[in-house]
C-alpha cells in the first residue's frame, strides 16, 4: 500500500472489516497557535517529547499522547474545506493501525457500526490515513505510519520514532 502515490484512496470490503483494538493512541487538539499552546502545557508542568517538531507537538500521557497541531491543517487533513462553519470542532482521537492494510478494514468496520466515513483510508505522505464519525459526529483518525513506535501491548510510545 505504501508504494501507492500520495491521495490513492483504498476501500475495504465489508466483509473484511476489522475491528480495532480497545485502545487509543492520541487525542489530537486543533489549536490556533501551536507555539501558544505549547508553551500554555509547558506552563502547566508537563514535559514536550523530543519526538515533536514546530508543526505537531507531543505530550506523553503515559501509553498515548496529547497532540497539537494547527486548526487549519487538522481540518484540511480530514477532508474539511474550513476549519470554520463546517461542522470542524477541532478535536480528534486517533487510533494508530499496526500495518497499513488495516486502515481501511478498521474504518469498513466503524462504517458497519453505524459510523460515517468522512475521508477514507488514503495514501499521505507520512503512511495511510482515514477519519470516521462516531454517530455523534465525535471524529476519529485512523493511522498507519512506519515512524510511530508501539509497544508489545500496542501503546504507543510518544519519545521514540521508528527510523
Amino acid at each position: 500500500m505504501l508504494e501507492q502515490a500520495v491521495g490513492h484512496v483504498f476501500e475495504a470490503d465489508p466483509r473484511d472489516a476489522l475491528a480495532p483494538r480497545q485502545r487509543l493512541h492520541l487525542v489530537l487538539l486543533g489549536v490556533d497557535s501551536v507555539a501558544r499552546s505549547t508553551a500554555f502545557y509547558e506552563a502547566l508542568g508537563w514535559t514536550k517529547s523530543p519526538t515533536s517538531n514546530a508543526g505537531f507537538v507531543k505530550f506523553d500521557l503515559g501509553g498515548y499522547a496529547l497532540g497539537l497541531i494547527s486548526r487549519e491543517d487538522f481540518a484540511r487533513d480530514a477532508g474539511f474545506a474550513s476549519p470554520q462553519g463546517s461542522g470542524f470542532a477541532g478535536l480528534g482521537l486517533i487510533y494508530l493501525a499496526k500495518s497499513a492494510d488495516e486502515v481501511p478494514r478498521i474504518l469498513a468496520q466503524a462504517v458497519t457500526a453505524g459510523g460515517r466515513l468522512v475521508k477514507p483510508a488514503t495514501r499521505t505522505h507520512w503512511g495511510v490515513a482515514g477519519y470516521f464519525a462516531d454517530p455523534d459526529g465525535h471524529l476519529f483518525e485512523v493511522d498507519y505510519e512506519d515512524v510511530w513506535a508501539l509497544d508489545d501491548d500496542h501503546r504507543l510510545v510518544v519519545d521514540k520514532l521508528n527510523a
